[in-house]
Order: C-alpha cells, then structure tokens, then sequence
C-alpha cells in the first residue's frame, strides 16, 4: 500500500524565518513582560520536518531560574491582591488577544515543531477558549459558612497557592501552556511555564500576548531552558506553592520526588497505553474513522492516543483492512501545508524511540500491515532529512508483544481479534498505564459495562479524542493522578483557608473545640 504525501508549500516560510519574526530582538526565556536572554549553554532548535537546525537559544541557568523564580513571587503579590472579578476582566481580554493571533501562533507552532497547520490552528483556537471559560470562573471561587456548636461564626476562604510551576511537553507545547496557565492564573496564582527545551517558542509568545492583555509583570513568566538546570531549581525551591507536570512516567516521578523532598504538592498527568475496542455490532465504518483519528492525527504523538485496537474475532480481518485502507490515504508532508494529516515526529531522540519499538513489535510477533519506507515523493524532496514514520498498523500484537504494554508515542497501533467482552475488558486493563479508552457498539447496556470497567480517567463511546476544557481530565496508575481541567481543577490550585469568629462575649479563654 502506497502512502499519498502533501506536496510541498512554497509559498510558505521557514521555521528560522518565522522565528525570527515573532522575536525580532532575539528568543529566550521571558521574564517581567520582556523576553530575556540567557546565560548558559546553548540550547539548538531543530526543524522536525528537515532534521535541519534552525535556531539556538542560550539556557538561563540556575541563577536565571531563582531569577525567574523571584519575579514570579512579586507577581504573586500583586494578582493575588485583585478581586476576582479584576482578574476575571483582564483574563476575558487574553483571550480575546490570543484569539485575534490564532493564525500567527499556529504558523509558529507549526514551523518550530512539525505539527501540522491544521490541527495547529484547532489547538490555537483551544487556548483562547481556556482563558474565556476560567475567566468566567475567576469571580466565582466563594467558599462555605460552617455551622458549629459553640458561639462561632465560621466560614472558608479559597486562596491562591502563590507561585505555581508548570512543565510542560514537546508534543502539545502550546496547548498545554493555555491548559496549564488558565486555571491557575484564575484562581490568583502566579504562573511560571517551564516548556520542552525542544519546543519553547509558542509558549514564550503566549506569555507575550498575555502580558500585552494586561497581566501584571511576573505573573505569567516562561523558563525556557534545560530540565537539569531551571528545571530542577524550581521543583526544589519551597518559594514554589505547587508544581504541575505533564510528560513521560519516568521524568513525572523524579518530578514528583523532587517537589515532595521539598514539600511542594504536585500535579501529574503523565503517559497512556489507551484500548480502542470494537464489536461486530458496531458501526464498522464509522468506527473505522475513528481508530484513524485516535492513533495517527498528531503523528500519534499524543498521552490519549488509541494506540491498542482490539476487534471483535468474527470482524477483526476486515475491520484491520478497513483502517489499513484509510492509513494509506493520509496525506503526509510538510507541516505548513494546509492540506498535511500527518506530520513528522517532534524530536529526533522520539524518532529513535518509536522506530526502534516498530522492530521490537515486528521481532515479538507483529504483522506489519501499514508502514511502508519513506515514499519516492517525500525521500526526493527538501523534508527527506525529517524524523518521518509512516502511519504504521502491526497485526496479531498478543499481550507477550511489547507493543501491547510499552507507549509508542507515534503513529503506531497494534491490533488484535478478542472473543468476548470479558476478553476485551482483561485485555484493555492488562497495562499499568490508566488514561483513555473507547468502545464501539450498538449495544448500548455493553457499552456502559466496559465504560465502567476499563480502568481509565477518560472514556468514550462509539467517538475518540474529544476533550474540553470544562471537563475533568486525568489518569489512573501510571498516568498519575489528579484532575487538569474542568472546574474541579481550580480546587488543586487554591488552598482552603478556615475562619472562626465568636459572636458573643465568652470568658477567657474562649470556649473552644479541642481537635
């Protein structure tokens, strides 16, 4: 099967290009409303599409990270002192400035990270939804009136934690800057992003936009620069009131020890190994789209991704064909290109790791269906240095494979026939990993069945990887643990502060409640 490329657009710019427009005065981290150069090492951009550098940025070091880091808490001071309905009006107005620069963030989200334009301007669109729908609660974060015995008058307050630190990956960089900003700054905390040193630059702009919308200095600030250095520096500072992280299991859990040796609380939504379950009584067609959409828009660079596909035995050999078919017509090629579905993998260390588990899956068993060499039309052309895999499907990935435990994080699916819908709920839970999960069936009563008791914080029925902002989202086991979005998320970033106040005259001391 032949793979169709998006033809090349010329008419588009470079990644150096429109890096050098959005910071003509050079790129760094950003610090009190202006970018701000470093001092350490320097940090090379690479274009994913050409495997070509593009830029380097140098990292701020240590010391540019307490410098970041005390910006940040007189930042704190002065949004944490406005009522919510204050910050409420300037968060509405960053949203409408993120909105009226959806195109140029997506251009430079595309050029800089290889995603294509189209799920780039999509993404663009969700950040500017982020601060409209936390704007909307920054003025409504009211606590309770407690009735107690005794003569008190008690009530809770909601309080900001102060600073809080967000790392965030190279597969969503601009997206999870909006998903990891909005909500903390709405409940009153300063932010500071620390974004994938591979990707910086849409999250450095964000920032930017923000500030012109009205954000006090230090109130959103960016730590571009390497893990070792501003990373560790702010997951180990106690000036840090919580730290959100999302990325890989393994760096989430050294995050994790790392703010706890401090006594930081943190946020953590790491990988997925997400089942895509189809029945015979499915919507074949429709379900076809759908195992499309859930493992290769995004190059399948996605924690959600659908990346097992378990298919009812009497239907399985026709369905793994039907999703081949619509595998081999996705357009691959450049990012900039409108008409692009498929980009290539973000880094090259990713490239490495996704080709390398293609072979492990093929040596443990896998029958590579999809995934054919890189096409004449891509190989012949400017984009033949990129970190390209083709949409692959491997077959008969059985629960020895290591595809069927270990995350890809690429346009890799493996799939394979179950017999039974106890079958199928063993095999969606035989992972440690806890994020996602879908089913497809027209039976309605088996759908809420598996819904229930495939172990996942999200799932969907007869759909794939729609999410939103007003809904909770986050993982079990592996994929960590507490909520990022929805309304309940702004309970993570406050803290609940308890007022007792006697409403009569007593003795001294007053009467009190022993704890």
């Amino acid at each position: 099967m032949s793979i169709t490329t998006a033809p090349a657009a010329s008419s588009t710019s470079t990644a150096r290009e429109v890096l050098s427009a959005a910071f003509p005065a050079g790129f760094g981290a950003f610090q009190d409303g202006k970018v701000v150069p470093g001092s350490g090492n320097s940090i090379t951009l690479t274009s994913a599409a050409t495997g070509e550098p593009f830029a380097s940025y140098a990292d701020p070091g240590t010391e540019g990270a307490d410098s970041i880091l005390e910006s940040s808490v007189r930042g704190a001071a002065v949004w944490g002192a406005l009522n919510g309905f204050e910050r409420a009006a300037i968060l509405r107005n960053v949203s409408r400035v993120v909105e009226a620069h959806i195109e140029e963030l997506a251009i430079l989200e595309s050029a800089t990270t290889g995603k294509p334009i189209r799920d780039a301007r999509v993404e663009a669109a969700k950040v500017a939804e982020m601060f409209g729908y936390y704007a909307g609660w920054a003025d409504k974060l009211t606590g309770q009136t407690i009735p107690v015995p005794g003569p008190w008058h008690t009530y809770t307050e909601r309080v900001p934690w102060g600073v809080v630190v967000a790392i965030t990956p190279w597969n969503a960089p601009l997206f999870t800057a909006g998903w990891n900003s909005a909500a903390p700054l709405a409940a009153g905390n300063a932010v500071i992003i620390k974004p994938s040193e591979f990707t910086p630059a849409t999250t450095v702009r964000l920032a930017q936009l923000a500030h012109e919308a009205g954000l006090p200095a230090g109130v959103f600030n960016v730590a571009a620069g390497l893990g070792q250095t501003v990373g560790a520096t702010l997951t180990s500072d106690r000036r840090v009131g919580k730290v959100s992280f999302i990325g890989s299991v393994p760096t989430g859990r050294r995050v994790a020890v790392a703010a706890a040796q401090a006594g930081i609380p943190a946020l953590l939504e790491l990988g997925g190994k997400s089942a895509n379950i189809v029945f015979a009584d499915a919507d074949l067609e429709r379900a076809a789209d759908g195992a499309i959409s859930a493992i290769f828009s995004g190059a399948g660079q996605s924690c959600v991704a659908g990346s097992r596909l378990l298919v009812e035995r009497s239907v399985h050999s026709r369905f793994v064909e039907m999703v081949a078919e619509r595998a081999a017509r996705l357009r691959v090629g450049d990012p900039l290109d409108p008409d692009t579905e498929v980009g290539p993998i973000i880094t090259a260390p990713q490239f490495a790791t996704v080709t390398s588990l293609i072979e492990a899956g093929v040596n443990d068993g896998g029958r590579r269906v999809t995934g054919a060499a890189l096409p004449d039309s891509l190989a012949g052309s400017k984009l033949a240095g990129g970190h390209w895999v083709m949409p692959t499907l491997l077959d008969g990935v059985t629960p020895a494979n290591r595809l069927e435990t270990t995350e890809v994080f690429g346009p890799v699916v493996g799939a394979d026939a179950f017999d039974t819908e106890a079958e199928a709920i063993t095999r969606a839970n035989n992972t440690t990993f806890g994020l996602a999960g879908a089913v497809w069936t027209s039976d309605i009563s088996r759908a809420h069945h598996i819904a229930r008791e495939v172990k996942a914080g999200t799932f969907w029925i007869n759909s794939y990887k729609t999410i939103h902002v007003a809904v909770p989202f986050g993982g079990f086991g592996d994929s960590g643990h507490g909520r990022s979005s929805g309304p309940g998320v702004l309970d993570e970033y406050t803290q609940t502060k308890a007022v007792w106040v006697p409403t009569r005259a007593a003795g001294s001391p007053f009467p009190s409640l022993s704890y």
